[in-house]
């Protein structure tokens, strides 16, 4: 099994931990084949041109078998990729924290089924709620 995991990479500071410890989860039932973008110095070793990332991160949407999606802190790039999978029938798993003032978009929690949303409280409730996934 192959996962996309995603998560604004520029936006969200402060969530380089729960990434890295959200994909240590992930590792133990599949490859993780976007992990090396949240290692601490991939900001400053990509190279890559803007196309070359866009066609890159496509490219791995569409070999996953499964899209896990941080979605606390919103990412235009992570809803296009969610658009992707959801277009070509992926499995969609989406994370997110609820905060006071601030909902999730109607967009990923109203899919009718296309996306399963787990909302958390704290990295281990969402290791739990992952681990359970995986058990069904």
């Amino acid at each position: 099994m192959k996962i996309y995991y995603a998560a604004s990479i520029w936006g969200a500071q402060g969530d380089d931990n729960f990434n890295l410890e959200m994909i240590a989860c992930l590792k133990k039932h599949a490859t993780v084949l976007s992990e090396h973008l949240f290692l601490s110095d991939y900001k400053n070793k990509e190279h890559l041109d803007k196309k070359a990332i866009h066609d890159r991160d496509l490219a791995w949407v569409n070999e996953a078998d499964l899209i896990v999606a941080e979605f606390t802190s919103p990412s235009l790039g992570v809803g296009y990729e969610l658009r992707e999978a959801a277009v070509k029938g992926k499995q969609i798993v989406v994370l997110y924290k609820p905060q006071e003032g601030k909902r999730l978009s109607a967009m990923i929690s109203g899919s009718d089924g296309a996306v399963t949303v787990f909302e958390y409280q704290n990295l281990a409730d969402a290791k739990q709620k992952i681990e359970a996934f995986f058990k069904k």
